[in-house]
């Protein structure tokens, strides 16, 4: 399992210094994340994609769980009320289920990836102010290892919060 740190920089060179650092201590770049308002250059860094930056993941769990349970109630429905000259299986509901669950998650993952990502939503003024946003996803049992080596030698670095768990999907 793995926790994200949020930590607010005051510029891209601050963050490429401890984007080393973080190397150094074996945390993969894939799991190193920056958001900066339009226009800087993150140059040499690995950019939010379209999972950090919006609320697609919470979209598609969403998606995923309501349309299951449209699934389930539409093929309760089919199975007790069939269709004239049908015989529907029990596994009808089954299948039902696992069609919405996969419709609703791809509804929804859809249109929520339009969304902001609510959880940034404490960081917008500062990335409009020009800072940069670095979000690090590590193993749950180095969270207070990687903040106490962040915050030794970076005090300009906020420490901005930890997620309980990162999403299962990025």
């Amino acid at each position: 399992m793995r926790r994200r740190l949020y930590f607010m920089l005051p510029d891209t060179r601050s963050a490429r210094q401890i984007r080393d650092e973080l190397l150094l201590a074996q945390i993969e770049n894939s799991h190193i994340h920056v958001m900066a308002k339009e226009g800087v250059s993150l140059n040499g860094l690995h950019e939010a994609s379209i999972l950090q930056k919006s609320d697609f993941v919470h979209g598609a769990e969403t998606g995923l769980a309501v349309g299951g349970g449209i699934g389930i109630i539409a093929g309760l429905v089919a199975v007790f009320f069939p269709p004239a000259g049908i015989d529907l299986q029990l596994v009808t509901i089954l299948l039902t289920a696992l069609v919405g669950a996969a419709f609703g998650a791809w509804v929804a993952s859809m249109v929520a990836s339009s969304i902001p990502n609510s959880r940034l939503k404490a960081f917008e003024s500062a990335i409009a102010a020009g800072h940069v946003l670095m979000m690090v996803d590590i193993p749950s049992g180095r969270v207070d290892d990687i903040k106490k080596l962040i915050a030794m030698h970076h005090p300009e670095a906020m420490n901005s919060g930890i997620e309980p768990t990162i999403p299962a999907f990025p």
